[in-house]
C-alpha cells in the first residue's frame, strides 16, 4: 500500500507587503489597479495623492492621508506598507557629520552619512550595495564582501531616514539642509543600475523629494559599459574613483582597471551624455603617501584629463583598522593640488569628516560585518 501526500490545500507561504516608497510613478499606478485598490481610469490621480503623502509629506501611516477616502486607506495598508527600516545604530561625529547603521531585512545592513556643509548646504552619502566586489585595496568597504543589490525602496529609504532625522518634512523648497545626494557609499552604483535609476527618478520628482539631477551624482570605479546608459537614464552627474594615472599602479589600487583600463575609461569618460563645462565630470583622487602623490603624478593626471570638463577632488586617505597605507603629509597634497590648479583644474582638498565614527571617505562597512571579522581575528588568536 502506498501513500501520496496530498500538498493541493497546503497554505502559501505568506509573502511581505510591498514597500511603496521603491516604486516609480508608473510601477505605484500599477501596484494600486493590481491590488484592487482603485479602477485603471482613476489610477493615475491616486498614485499622484499617494505620491505626495509619501515623498513630500514622508508619512509612514497610510491613515495620515488625509485626502483619501477612508476606505481606500484601509485597502492601501491590507496590501502595502510605507515602513522605514530599522536603525541599528545612530553616530554623531563632533564635526556634525551623521552616520546611521540601517537594517533594512535580516542580515542585511548598510551605512548612511550625511555631511553637513557640503554641496550647497548638506550631502547625503547612500549606499547602493551590501558590500562591494572592487577590492580596491585602500578602501575599507572593499574588504567587505558583497552580499546583494539593494533595491530602490532600500536606496530611497536612506534618503527618508536622513530627512526623519534633520526633520525635512514636508519638503523644503529653499533652507534645506540635505541638498545633495552622492552615491559614494557602499558598492559600485552602476552594477545595479536599475534600482539606482528607479531611485534616482522618486528622488529628484518634483512633487516629492524634489532634489535636481544636477545635485545628484552617482560614482563609479569604472564600469565603462554601464556609462553612457548612466547619463541617458538618469541626466546624473559622474564622478569617477580614478586615484591612479596609469594602468600598473591603478591595477593594484582599483582592480577592475585590469578590466576596463585606462585609456577605455577615459573614452566612455568623453562620451558621457550631456557632458560639458555647466556639467563637469568630478574625478576623484585619494592621496596616499609615496604611492599616487608625487608632482610627476600630478603632472600625468593633467594629461590624461585633458580636454574634459572636470574638476579634481583630492581625498586625504582615511584610515582604518588594519590598512597598510597613509594619507600623504599635508604640503604633499597642497603642492599635487598647485599643479592641477595650475593647468586650470579645480582640484579642492576635501576636509577630513567623520573619521572618529568611521564615517569618512573609503571607511563604511556594515558594523555586523565589523563584528564577525572582529569574532574571527579573536577566534585565529585563540587557536594559535
Amino acid at each position: 500500500m502506498s501513500l501520496t501526500l496530498d500538498l493541493t490545500r497546503a497554505n502559501p507561504v505568506a509573502t511581505a507587503p510591498v514597500n511603496l516608497t521603491g516604486l516609480t510613478r508608473e510601477g505605484l499606478r500599477q501596484a494600486l489597479i493590481d491590488a484592487g485598490v482603485c479602477l485603471p481610469e482613476k489610477a493615475k490621480m491616486r498614485a499622484s495623492q499617494v505620491w505626495r503623502w509619501i515623498h513630500h509629506y514622508g508619512v509612514t501611516d497610510f491613515a495620515q492621508m488625509s485626502d483619501v477616502a477612508k476606505e481606500t486607506r484601509a485597502k492601501l495598508a491590507e496590501a502595502f506598507t510605507l515602513a522605514r527600516p530599522e536603525i541599528v545604530e545612530r553616530q554623531v561625529s563632533k564635526d556634525g557629520t551623521r552616520k546611521w547603521l540601517i537594517r533594512t531585512a535580516p542580515g542585511i545592513e548598510i551605512e548612511t552619512v550625511y555631511i553637513p556643509d557640503v554641496g550647497r548646504a548638506g550631502a547625503l552619502c547612500v549606499s547602493s550595495q551590501v558590500g562591494c566586489t572592487l577590492n580596491c585595496t585602500f578602501c575599507h568597504t572593499g574588504t567587505q564582501k558583497l552580499v546583494r543589490n539593494l533595491t530602490a525602496a532600500e536606496i530611497v529609504a536612506q534618503v527618508q531616514v536622513a530627512r526623519d532625522d534633520l526633520d525635512e518634512w514636508p519638503s523644503p523648497k529653499e533652507d534645506r539642509r540635505l541638498s545633495n545626494i552622492v552615491f559614494m557609499g557602499m558598492g559600485e552604483p552602476l552594477y545595479n543600475l536599475d534600482h539606482v535609476a528607479d531611485a534616482i527618478d522618486i528622488i529628484s520628482d518634483n512633487e516629492g523629494i524634489a532634489l535636481s539631477r544636477r545635485r545628484i551624482t552617482v560614482s563609479t570605479s569604472g564600469v565603462v559599459p554601464q556609462l553612457d546608459a548612466l547619463g541617458t537614464r538618469t541626466a546624473a552627474m559622474l564622478a569617477i574613483s580614478l586615484h591612479a594615472t596609469n594602468d600598473a599602479l591603478r591595477d593594484v589600487l582599483v582592480p577592475l582597471n585590469k578590466k576596463y583600463p585606462l585609456d577605455q575609461l577615459m573614452a566612455g569618460i568623453r562620451a558621457y551624455p550631456g557632458l560639458s563645462n555647466a556639467r563637469r565630470v568630478t574625478f576623484e583622487y585619494v592621496m596616499l603617501k609615496g604611492v599616487n602623490d608625487s608632482p610627476e603624478e600630478a603632472r600625468a593626471l593633467v594629461k590624461l584629463i585633458q580636454g574634459i570638463p572636470a574638476k579634481v577632488n583630492l581625498i586625504p586617505f582615511n584610515p582604518w583598522p588594519g590598512t597598510d597605507y597613509q594619507c600623504s603629509d599635508w604640503a604633499t597634497i597642497e603642492r599635487f593640488a598647485a599643479i592641477l590648479n595650475k593647468a586650470g583644474y579645480a582640484s579642492p582638498i576635501r576636509t577630513p569628516r567623520g573619521r572618529d565614527i568611521l564615517a569618512a571617505c573609503g571607511q563604511l562597512k556594515s558594523e555586523s560585518e565589523k563584528v564577525r571579522a572582529s569574532a574571527l581575528r579573536k577566534a585565529e588568536r585563540d587557536a594559535a
